[in-house]
């Protein structure tokens, strides 16, 4: 079920995206099981940073080294202020400026899947990691669409719909892990682990908070602007910047949007985390 205390903390940071954070907290919770304790991080697609402060806790107190990269420029700026990153780039993921084999893990949290050259991304990071070093990423699967509700109007298109919310998304990709084995594998990458998470209740969950959030700014833009555009011409990304949401808020907030969420009673999931290793060069 949602952690309620990863809820809260992204509640705090994100208090104009609840649907995001709603999201992240229980993306996070899985993830945290698979992340690093030491070595030399690359958090691929780093945003603002607050994920990865979040994710990683009290990251000064561990042996990690963590490099962040971005292609948003206002993203990287805003990452920049935390001091656990040892360097932070503003490039393609797909041209790191980073010395090949120096990397002990990549992580990447749902940015896969907004990326068209997905190829050259999966070639990069197998440049980067040394041998044996892991790549960890979620993204959303095969399942994300099954799991919605659709359209309120029950004569309105599904489809229609589900391709409405990919364009807001930017989703291009819902592959099946046995597509990523595949991809991977052609560049030395061998999946270890592979979670579903997400469940059905909690994508539903997620898309109705979506609705009156992030829908409604990208019904404001015409369907044309990204809702985080909409957001920085609204003035209420800098707001968010600026200050975190009252823990008391973060908690009322909390509860009233988890508020009876089923308990998971189909196999339907909406998302994947998967963790692989680059081969050693004695394989």
């Amino acid at each position: 079920m949602l952690n309620q205390e990863l809820f809260i903390e992204f509640l705090r940071v994100y208090a104009f995206q609840p649907a995001t954070a709603f999201w992240r907290a229980v993306e996070v919770d899985v993830l945290r099981k698979f992340i690093p304790t030491s070595g030399v991080c690359l958090d691929l697609g780093c945003g603002d940073g607050k994920l990865t402060s979040i994710l990683f806790g009290n990251i000064t107190a561990t042996g990690l080294t963590i490099v962040g990269i971005d292609g948003d420029e206002n993203e990287t700026q805003r990452a920049a202020q935390f001091h656990f990153y040892a360097r932070i780039h503003t490039c393609l993921a797909s041209n790191i400026p980073e010395d090949a084999e120096s990397f002990d893990c990549v992580i990447s949290n749902s940015v896969l899947e907004h990326i068209k050259d997905i190829e050259a991304v999966i070639a990069e990071v197998a440049r980067l990691l040394k041998a044996g070093g892991t790549f960890i990423f979620t993204v959303p699967s095969p399942g994300f669409h099954q799991c919605l509700y659709g359209p309120f109007n029950s004569r309105a298109s599904r489809e229609t719909y589900l391709q409405e919310m990919d364009r807001r998304l930017a989703h291009l990709y819902y592959w099946s892990a046995g597509e990523w084995k595949q991809t991977l594998a052609q560049h030395g990458l061998i999946i270890e682990h592979q979670v579903e998470y997400f469940n059905l209740h909690e994508a539903q969950r997620w898309e109705s908070i979506s609705r009156f959030t992030a829908g409604i700014l990208y019904a404001m833009g015409g369907n044309k602007n990204a809702p985080i555009e909409i957001q920085r011409k609204m003035g209420l990304r800098q707001a968010q910047n600026t200050f975190a949401l009252p823990v008391w808020a973060a908690q009322l907030l909390a509860k009233l949007f988890s508020a009876n969420i089923k308990e998971q009673t189909q196999k339907q999931n909406a998302c994947l985390l998967i963790s692989a290793r680059k081969e050693t060069r004695n394989r």
